[in-house]
């Protein structure tokens, strides 16, 4: 009998208490910027050969891009910098009505990608390389190797961006800000690298660094907070 008032006693209390009142709140996204300097660069030059046979072609290929890759030791790339990134063969054919093409002569193109972490050294690599036999290009990056860099910056500016709007949202609505109840960070942005798109003539030569530009590049970070109305 004890044990059944008892329970009683519990139920009648549990039914007694109010239900607890859902807070109120508010969700709002903001963003923030943060610039960092690139602190490493890559850049793709190549050679193209043209000659009646294959043999010709690939052996006057060979001997400019061994040019190219001493020269750049030279000046200070290590082997690790350098990387044979394409090489092809391409016939070279006539074509004229009513006759199969004919094949006069070959194509032969072998490109390379430097890299590096001296930034100042960019220009006067690439100056180099075009002083050596680079007859083309393909571009330049410049890139941030860190992704954390710059992140505690851009974070806080998101979320002062997002409190500012969820306040902005309160006093439209007769109410005050609360604490933030939820965040979540999301996807980072980060500004694609600007390659400078560069084509030279075949007898084209440098004999000074060619003038870039690092500059620099922003990273975009975003983050959704609910914050409570009061």
């Amino acid at each position: 009998m004890k044990r059944f008032l008892f329970a009683a006693l519990i139920a009648t209390s549990a039914i007694a208490q109010p239900a607890p009142h859902p807070i109120e709140s508010v969700t709002v996204s903001g963003t923030g910027r943060s610039t960092v300097a690139p602190d490493r660069f890559t850049f793709n030059v190549g050679v193209q050969t043209v000659s009646a046979t294959v043999d010709d072609a690939v052996t006057e290929n060979n001997r400019r891009v061994a040019s190219v890759i001493a020269a750049l030791k030279k000046a200070g790339a290590q082997d690790k910098d350098i990387q044979t990134s394409q090489f092809s063969i391409y016939p070279q054919q006539d074509y004229q009505q009513g006759k199969l093409p004919r094949i006069v002569g070959y194509q032969v193109s072998n490109n390379i990608s430097v890299r590096s972490t001296k930034v100042a050294e960019a220009g006067r690599l690439l100056g180099i390389a075009v002083a050596a036999g680079v007859n083309n290009s393909s571009g330049i990056n410049f890139e941030v190797s860190d992704p954390a860099k710059g992140r505690e910056q851009g974070l806080r500016a998101a979320f002062d961006d997002a409190r500012a709007k969820a306040s902005l949202l309160a006093q439209a609505a007769g109410r005050t800000l609360g604490r933030a109840l939820l965040i979540s960070e999301g996807v980072q942005q980060q500004e694609p690298p600007r390659p400078m798109m560069r084509t030279m003539a075949m007898e084209a030569q440098a004999s000074a660094d060619i003038p870039v530009e690092s500059g620099s590049q922003e990273v975009v970070f975003t983050v959704t907070v609910t914050f409570e109305l009061r």
